[in-house]
């Protein structure tokens, strides 16, 4: 069985249950929502009591931070190999995805095994829904040629400022504010080939010209426009997402569509973020597919 990539940095997950998580970024100590934690916490409830920040919840489905004296709303951290700002927003977010870490070295690791032996031949990647820019980053990384795609102009500045944080800025990089189907469907008739796609699509979500996506009617038809433009050489395909009822399977069937008589193979299990103590945070799902070579 293969070793778990375990990421280090200035991010841990401290403990977790009854349906929260508390968390160590940097030199603040964050407490926040996680509704899948519904078991209980081991970690003393004068520690979880020692949050520098809570965020909560109101009946609205909005929510709010409760800050101590020291903490900053802003903060650098590295994290897997990467440097990220961290924003602590009123949608309580932080701007970065831990359970994505595993699908970074993922895929640094096919980028880098298909640049060696092609002797450096580009790889062209496609990043869509790419928020804060995690995976565009580490796909940069490894050496590709990464085409950066969100709706929201903000989130697209965002991963600038990590890709400047992470001395990437000046590597070939996108950063385009599109919307996803638009997008890909231009490259289409562009006739623009990419070697990897990914996606991680939100459950609801609005484009730069206020284009609705909903997961569960949207998501088909963008992955069939996405087959139209994976590379006869692709290396990759990876979708994940957090959307409840999307489960590993679901996803599983839905890339099998996608790349069905490719061969390589394809992998779906859920994201986990471990807690110090080596237990298991589920948040979110994944399925991704990789070429035999």
């Amino acid at each position: 069985m293969t070793t778990p990539y375990i990421p280090t940095g200035d991010y841990t997950l401290l403990d977790s249950g009854g349906e929260r998580k508390l968390e160590q970024i940097g030199d603040y100590r964050l407490l926040r929502q996680a509704p899948q934690a519904v078991w209980n916490t081991r970690m003393t409830a004068a520690e979880w009591n020692a949050a520098d920040a809570v965020y909560e919840r109101d009946s609205t489905g909005g929510g709010d931070w409760q800050f101590g004296q020291k903490t900053t709303r802003k903060m650098e951290i590295l994290y897997a190999n990467l440097h990220f700002q961290i924003k602590l927003t009123d949608f309580g977010h932080l701007g970065l995805f831990p359970e994505q870490a595993q699908n970074w070295e993922w895929m640094r690791r096919l980028i880098r095994d298909r640049l060696q032996r092609t002797n450096g031949r580009n790889i062209h990647v496609l990043n869509l829904f790419a928020y804060t820019g995690g995976s565009t980053l580490a796909c940069s990384q490894a050496g590709a040629h990464l085409v950066h795609v969100d709706a929201a102009k903000g989130v697209v500045d965002w991963a600038k400022e990590n890709a400047l944080l992470s001395r990437l800025h000046e590597r070939p990089i996108r950063w385009l504010v599109d919307d996803a189907l638009k997008f890909v469907k231009r490259e289409a008739r562009r006739e623009n080939l990419y070697q990897g796609i990914i996606l991680d699509p939100p459950s609801f979500g609005r484009g730069p010209k206020g284009e609705v996506f909903k997961i569960e009617n949207d998501l088909m038809p963008l992955l069939e426009a996405c087959k139209e433009i994976l590379a006869p050489d692709a290396l990759f395909f990876l979708l994940s997402c957090h959307t409840p009822g999307f489960t590993p399977t679901t996803l599983r069937n839905e890339v099998l569509d996608v790349v069905d008589g490719r061969g390589g193979r394809i992998e779906e299990g859920e994201m986990l973020i471990p807690e110090q103590s080596g237990r298991m945070l589920p948040s979110g799902t994944y399925a991704r597919w990789h070429a035999e070579k």
